[in-house]
Order: C-alpha cells, then sequence, then structure tokens
C-alpha cells in the first residue's frame, strides 16, 4: 500500500508499508519475532514526511495556492514581467503563465497539475494561461473555506461542475457572432491579447501580421473555418527590431547554402517541393566467410 499524501515532496518519496503474515512453520529461519508479527514496517527516505485525510488536502491545497500566487502579479494588462534563470545560467524575461510555471521545476505533485492546467490552456486556447491558474487557486482557497465548515468536498465538487455548467450557458447567449472575413475585428481580439505581453508597443503591427497569417491558412469548411496553427511557421532572427517582422505568403526554409558558388538571389524560379531525400543509396552487401579447419 502506499500513501497519498505527501506535504511538499515529489512523486518518487512515497512509502512502502508491508504487513508481516504470522510465523511460518517451514523452518526457524523464516520466522519472525513475535514483536514483529502484525505490525507494519514503513521504508521512508531520510527527510520524507507523512500525512493523510484532512493534512494531506491541506498540503495539497496549500502548494496549488502557491503556484497561482507565483504568477498572480503578471495577471492582466499592467502585470509584472518575471526575470528567471535556470541551472546554466540561462535568463528568460516573460509574463506569460505558462511560461513561467514551465520554468519552474516543480515537485509537489498537486502543484505539478496546476502546471498542466496552464499548458494545457497554451494549447487549445494560446492565451489566458495565468488567468486559468489564478481562478483555480481561487477556487480552491474558497473551497478550504468550505472545508473548515464541515462541508465535504464531493459537495462542494459537484457544486463547482455545476456552476461550471451554468457559466457555460451564459457565455453561450453573450457570446457575439464574428465575421472570419471581418479583419477589422480580428484585429480587435488579436490585440486584446497582446496587450498584455511585451510587444503590447507594437501590437497594432503584430496583430496585423497575426491574423493576415490566419487568412492565409483557414479552410473553409461546412462547419465553419478551420485553421492548423501548425501552418504558420515563426522564425526568429535576430539584430533587427519587432518592426521589421514580414509575413512571407510562401514557404520559408532556414537553411544555409551547400556551396558557396550558388546563386543567393533567383528570380522567377521554379521551385520543387520533394518530400524526400534526394540522395544514392549505397548498395549494401552481406558477406559470411565460413572458416572448417586451420588451414583454411
Amino acid at each position: 500500500m502506499f500513501a497519498s499524501g505527501f506535504g511538499a515532496l515529489a512523486l518518487d518519496k512515497f512509502y512502502i508499508a508491508r504487513e508481516f503474515s504470522r510465523p511460518s512453520r517451514l523452518g526457524d529461519k523464516k520466522k519472525l519475532s513475535s514483536e514483529l508479527a502484525g505490525q507494519q514496517v514503513i521504508i521512508l527516505r531520510e527527510g520524507t514526511s507523512r500525512s493523510r485525510g484532512q493534512d494531506a488536502l491541506k498540503a495539497n491545497i496549500m502548494a496549488a495556492k502557491v503556484i497561482a500566487e507565483s504568477v498572480r502579479s503578471s495577471l492582466g494588462p499592467k502585470g509584472m514581467d518575471k526575470m528567471l534563470v535556470d541551472g546554466f545560467g540561462d535568463v528568460t524575461i516573460t509574463n506569460d503563465g505558462a511560461t513561467i510555471l514551465d520554468e519552474m521545476e516543480v515537485q509537489h505533485p498537486a502543484a505539478k497539475m496546476m502546471v498542466e492546467v496552464a499548458k494545457t490552456q497554451d494549447d487549445e486556447v494560446g492565451d489566458g494561461t495565468t488567468t486559468s491558474v489564478v481562478v483555480a487557486g481561487e477556487l480552491l482557497k474558497k473551497a478550504e473555506e468550505l472545508i473548515d465548515q464541515g462541508i465535504h468536498p464531493t459537495v462542494i465538487v459537484d457544486g463547482y461542475r455545476q456552476a461550471s455548467n451554468r457559466a457555460l450557458e451564459v457565455l453561450d447567449q453573450i457570446a457575439i457572432k464574428i465575421d472570419p472575413t471581418d479583419k477589422a475585428t480580428l484585429r480587435r481580439v488579436a490585440e486584446v491579447s497582446l496587450a498584455s505581453k511585451i510587444l503590447a508597443e507594437d501590437k497594432e503591427a503584430m496583430a496585423e501580421l497575426a491574423v493576415n497569417a490566419i487568412l492565409q491558412v483557414a479552410e473553409k469548411t461546412p462547419d465553419g473555418y478551420k485553421v492548423d496553427i501548425d501552418d504558420v511557421k515563426v522564425e526568429k532572427k535576430p539584430g533587427e527590431s519587432l518592426t521589421d517582422t514580414a509575413l512571407i505568403k510562401g514557404i520559408v526554409l532556414d537553411k544555409e547554402i551547400v556551396h558557396p558558388g550558388m546563386p543567393k538571389r533567383v528570380e522567377d524560379a521554379k521551385i520543387a517541393l520533394v518530400d524526400a531525400p534526394l540522395e544514392v543509396e549505397k548498395t549494401e552487401f552481406d558477406a559470411k566467410i565460413n572458416i572448417e579447419n586451420p588451414e583454411q
């Protein structure tokens, strides 16, 4: 059996408990002393603690709230940037919740779940990572207050689930349909997401580029429009300002020329895109020598 309460511990710091049976009759070597019979022998790593019940629940909620507090100051249009330094000394400056949590070496399992919340939000929506973590932290904070009042956690979960369903219904009612071809509205939507980023000063130009890029790869389907974000590739090059960013309506291959004598620019070129290696395959030979006697 293993415990479900960890305190501020990693997943690999579980304890193992084993209940020994009564002494066997097979021999004196396999007999256990009467003092150990029926008792638990717990093997713990040094510095490991054990918690269960309310203590484990409180520890998990506390770990989640700590994660939420770590990104709270970066929320909103006036959110502050954070400087992250990894073990190699590399510095990252950002106010994106998913990036901040990804750089943190989180060990507590409950805290890891909060990190997964931000990653899922980033993968599915691309924005709102900090908001999702902060809201989750507040929900757990209020849940802790209800638990202190004697309300069972299952009742709290059912209440949150009903509130979520109701919130989705209200959002569907107040949502405004947007014409995918209305570039002005799409630009305003993009500017909202860019308002809290480092490039907020150039959000108009960046929003224009983002909208044009999405419209280039959008595919019309019977149910609306479908966009695969992987169809838009972002190439980062140091040395220029953000205003020099350009949208290339085509394919960009960041490769060095094979030979210095090759032309660096070709006008009206015919380009073939081949999804296969262009090389002469070497014939493989399999030789086998059998030696039957020393004379050979």
